[in-house]
């Protein structure tokens, strides 16, 4: 699942706020991931980033952002970069969480 490709537009109605017609975009909403107990844990190494390691458990480099918010005081906001020896939670349960996404951003 591309995260981009269900990011939704609006068009400027407020003429107070900037120019009216322009297209915006909406902001995703991440969903919690709760702890489960068929999580994975990983300890990162040099090089590894957040798409290799979403390529890695789950066959797609796109859902990258399921590992940074299930790790949200070890992963850099903005950053697909680790620092070698942290302790990474892969959330397995994958399914769950995209349908989560998807009802949070009403795609």
């Amino acid at each position: 699942m591309n995260r981009y490709s269900t990011i939704q537009t609006v068009k400027n109605i407020n003429e107070n706020v900037g120019t009216l017609g322009d297209v915006y975009y909406k902001p995703n909403y991440y969903p919690e991931i709760p702890l489960r107990e068929d999580d994975i844990y990983v300890l990162t190494d040099v090089g590894d980033r957040l798409d290799l390691l979403a390529n890695q458990f789950y066959q797609d480099p796109s859902l990258y952002w399921i590992i940074a918010c299930a790790n949200p005081d070890v992963v850099s906001f903005g950053s697909l970069f680790l620092r070698a020896g942290a302790q990474l939670r892969i959330p397995i349960n994958t399914q769950e969480i995209i349908r989560s996404y998807i009802n949070l951003n009403n795609v």
